[in-house]
């Protein structure tokens, strides 16, 4: 995927930048021609995974920044989340089981779900990288 173009969006961490965010990675996916099902599952998952790292890895400082990553081939579409929170290794979250009741920690489930590869790695100077891959070809 090195060769096709990145394009990126940089916002503040404030959950009211969720709409424009998800609206930008919509828009992504419609340049792109994927299906309504394929779009709908990169949105939401970006949509989680982003109002993860306001909450939690940036603890609502909105002047912290994210950086929105989307690339895409004909066989893949990928997005990046770049934050300045602390390191966060999304493998020691626990997989849940769909059917027990509790309040919140759903996000990262959801992810999984929706998307084929979720992968997170500290980033050399500060913060985190999180990606996610969903295979659409």
């Amino acid at each position: 995927m090195s060769d096709t173009p990145r394009l990126s969006l940089t916002i503040p961490s404030e959950l009211r930048m969720l709409t424009v965010a998800r609206a930008f990675v919509e828009a992504v996916c419609q340049t792109r021609n994927l299906d309504n099902r394929t779009a709908h599952s990169i949105v939401l998952a970006t949509g989680e995974a982003l109002s993860n790292i306001i909450r939690h890895a940036h603890r609502n400082q909105p002047d912290a920044q994210i950086q929105i990553q989307c690339r895409a081939d004909g066989h893949s579409f990928e997005v990046a989340l770049l934050d300045e929170g602390e390191p966060f290794d999304v493998t020691k979250v626990p997989h849940l089981d769909p059917g027990e009741i509790r309040l919140g920690g759903r996000g990262v489930f959801l992810m999984r779900k929706l998307m084929d590869e979720l992968v997170s790695q500290p980033r050399a100077t500060r913060g985190n990288m999180l990606r996610m891959v969903k295979r659409c070809g």
